[in-house]
């Protein structure tokens, strides 16, 4: 979820691209409370919310467009009925259209996914856009990565397991090499963050023991000898021994660049808080209140 935070057009690349479905015109996507709960009393809590706007000549930007983004690893019968009320909730909030975007790395989960909804009013069916393996490409080329990391790393994710997994991974790698290095590994501690364990281990032990293109510099220092284990844990360690600060430096961008896309200004104060912040327990929690906090002052009472 984290990458749809990072960039939200990625959101429209796989609506448009893969899965095919025409967006209306917008100026700006940015991420929105997942807080679905004006409509009905019943709590309801989405993975994410996208709305894309179009400027006005005078006026605020209008929505014009608004992503229920749902993340869906596991068979979950309740979501047959939470999934239409997050639509029309969010229908409801934002006053224009919304549709519902799931993302499944496994290509059973997908399938169960893409199962219609009837909602019992004659004609009213909601089909599920499912984003799955076969959606997601494989991106094998660096330069391609390079021009979308965040894809790359959703391709990562998606076709860890396959036999095209490691150069994929090499592609992403290879890319994010070239990138600031604090960015790099943040990358790198959102892929290994969405993995199952036994699936980055396997990664790891490629990386070791395959003469690829992966065994650059940065990929052997940051991966290859297992460091970012502590830059996904949050650990004190971070990649390497002695880069705790940049850790922490590349958390705090984080949080600023959530900030930034929501729209919400950051005061001098609290700016000066969260980038003197060393604590990685206190800069993750802020990084996912990020996503929600009506501002980023709220962020210190977190």
């Amino acid at each position: 979820m984290r990458l749809f935070h990072e960039r939200p057009v990625l959101a429209a690349e796989l609506l448009t691209e893969t899965l095919k479905i025409p967006l209306p015109d917008y100026d700006h996507a940015a991420v929105e409370s997942g807080d679905l709960n004006q409509v009905t009393p019943t709590e309801l809590r989405a993975d994410s919310v996208i709305v894309f706007r179009k400027k006005q000549p005078d006026a605020d930007p209008q929505p014009v467009l608004a992503v229920v983004l749902e993340v869906q690893r596991r068979r979950d019968a309740d979501k047959r009925w939470s999934w239409p009320m997050y639509l029309i909730s969010l229908r409801t909030r934002m006053r224009c259209p919304s549709i519902l975007l799931v993302v499944c790395p496994d290509p059973a989960i997908a399938h169960w996914s893409q199962h219609p909804i009837e909602l019992g009013h004659p004609g009213l069916t909601l089909t599920p856009l499912v984003a799955g393996p076969t959606e997601v490409p494989m991106i094998l080329d660096p330069r391609e990565a390079a021009e979308d990391p965040e894809l790359a790393a959703l391709s990562v994710i998606t076709h860890a397991d396959t036999p095209q997994g490691p150069d994929i991974l090499n592609a992403l790698l290879t890319a994010v090499h070239d990138l600031d290095p604090h960015k790099g590994a943040l990358y790198a501690d959102m892929v290994r963050a969405a993995l199952p364990p036994k699936i980055w281990e396997h990664l790891e032990n490629l990386m070791q023991t395959e003469t690829r293109e992966f065994l650059s510099d940065w990929a052997r220092d940051n991966v290859a000898k297992g460091k970012a284990e502590g830059l996904a844990e949050g650990k004190a360690e971070g990649l390497a021994e002695g880069k705790a600060e940049g850790l922490a430096e590349g958390k705090a961008e984080a949080i600023f660049a959530v900030l930034s896309t929501r729209g919400l200004a950051v005061p001098d104060d609290v700016r000066a808080a969260i980038s003197t912040c060393t604590e990685p327990d206190q800069l993750d929690a802020w990084i996912r209140a990020a996503v929600t906090v009506e501002s980023a002052r709220d962020l210190l009472d977190t």
